[in-house]
């Protein structure tokens, strides 16, 4: 059980450390301090919905088609590693976050409301939470202790993510912040990628 609950909540830091737009929809709350706790609270709940349907919604899909199992675990890990590169390619050309030159603070159903349209209309939490983390779940014999470690790794990174962002809004501004950041982002894909590999 200590197992699965460590790869699902090793597994989903990766995936949800990837700087995308739902994180970067956070870290712009944080710096701003607004609505954060609801957009954390927001986040972290619909990747426990959707962590917990892709898990659901695998294990009929394939019980006793250990074909499936390893194509699913196969394109995983190509999806990692492509993750990975990408994060690699902005480590090499970092970026700045500058979230003070946005417009005047939204109310929070306007926000939530983003929030959501970021979450639930990018095609890579759907690849994320549904198929790879839910076909990964698949693998472990205590498949509910991988959920809740990949929902309580998900509610972690975002608490991090927005109450870092608002106690360190000048820093998280630095280019060099983002490098590091995604170089360590672009590590962790590889690394968990090439043990999906070698299973």
């Amino acid at each position: 059980m200590i197992n699965s609950a460590l790869a699902g909540f090793t597994l989903t830091v990766a995936l949800v450390a990837a700087i995308g737009a739902q994180n970067a929809f956070v870290l712009r709350q944080g710096l701003r301090r607004e609505h954060v706790i609801p957009v954390v609270l927001t986040c972290a709940a619909s990747d426990a919905l959707l962590i917990g349907a892709g898990i659901a919604g695998m294990g009929a899909l394939v019980a006793g088609r250990p074909t499936l199992v390893t194509a699913v675990r196969w394109a995983g890990a190509a999806f990692l590693l492509c993750y990975a590169l990408l994060a690699a390619r902005r480590a090499l050309r970092p970026h700045a976050l500058r979230p003070a030159e946005d417009p005047p603070a939204a109310r929070l159903r306007t926000t939530l409301l983003t929030c959501l349209a970021f979450t639930y209309l990018n095609p890579h939490v759907y690849l994320d939470t549904v198929l790879l983390l839910g076909g990964v779940g698949q693998q472990h014999s205590y498949r509910w202790a991988f959920w809740a470690a990949a929902a309580t790794a998900s509610l972690t990174w975002f608490t991090v993510l927005g109450a870092g962002a608002y106690r360190l809004g000048p820093l998280l501004a630095r280019t060099a912040v983002w490098r590091i950041l995604d170089g360590a982002v672009a590590v962790m894909m590889a690394t968990i990628a090439a043990a999906l590999l070698l299973v």
